[in-house]
């Protein structure tokens, strides 16, 4: 198994893998508090929509992702507080509106044939030296940012009325979390894909709930689970040439069934 490490992408691949099993539980625990849990699977497709525009205008795919993924967040809870537009039809109208366009510009630029099946369900093997630089820049911004506002991102997430009465920004907080969101979901997709990217991000977190004691508890063995999944599955996939994403989420599941049996037997 270690001659895995004598193939430059697979030392890649780790290295992507591991920033992206820390960051998708993360961001996943405050989505599943606020019940937005289906946000990580529409910015996943407004981010192939990002990818698809990237390779159109001929720029970084990761960069347009990112770019239109924080757009597409921000423009969403704008929506959601101003307009009083209920979040599940915002997310509704998101996920097939930008599943759409990105079909459009997808066969325009013959995407359909370049790579599709990597896109949806991760490549892991073809990210590059600068996409790991990437990802782990925009992944240190991303947990920096939770670790200094861990407190009021808590807050709001688990009473968000009651933190805007106390005098707290709760809507700059708000958009700053979707922001972050977004950057984790576009970082995600190298590694598992568009359709499983939202599964990373939920069912480490739903597994730890089963077992956690406390919000900060659970958090943790939620990435405990998630750097379970993404080695496990990359190293399975490996040995048995497997789709590296499937495999990862897989393997989540596996552990999120074993939770259930913990829980039964206490």
């Amino acid at each position: 198994m270690l001659e895995l490490f004598q193939f430059d992408f697979m030392v890649r691949a780790l290295g992507a893998g591991l920033m992206v099993a820390f960051l998708a539980p993360v961001i996943g625990m405050f989505l599943v508090v606020r019940r937005y849990s289906l946000m990580a699977d529409t910015l996943a497709h407004v981010a192939l929509a990002g990818i698809a525009m990237g390779i159109i205008l001929q720029v970084y795919t990761i960069a347009a992702a990112v770019a239109l993924s924080v757009g597409a967040a921000v423009l969403i809870e704008i929506l959601r507080v101003r307009w009083k537009i209920f979040g599940e039809s915002l997310l509704a109208i998101f996920l097939s509106g930008s599943l759409a366009i990105a079909a459009v510009l997808l066969s325009v630029t013959k995407g359909f044939q370049i790579g599709l099946f990597g896109l949806l369900f991760g490549s892991i093997a073809t990210v590059s030296q600068t996409d790991v630089y990437v990802i782990l820049g925009f992944g240190t911004l991303v947990l920096g940012t939770i670790f200094l506002l861990y407190k009021e991102f808590l807050f709001v997430s688990l009473d968000q009325e009651f933190a805007q009465v106390s005098g707290r920004k709760a809507r700059i907080l708000n958009i700053v979390l979707m922001a972050l969101t977004a950057m984790a979901v576009a970082l995600s997709i190298r590694i598992v894909g568009v359709l499983l990217v939202g599964a990373l991000t939920v069912i480490p977190v739903i597994a730890a709930m089963q077992l956690g004691r406390s919000f900060l508890q659970t958090m943790g063995l939620a990435v405990l689970f998630s750097l379970l999944s993404v080695i496990s599955g990359i190293f399975l996939s490996y040995s048995y040439d497997l789709a590296t994403g499937g495999t990862i989420v897989v393997v989540a599941l596996a552990i999120f069934i074993l939770s259930l049996l913990v829980k039964g037997k206490r």
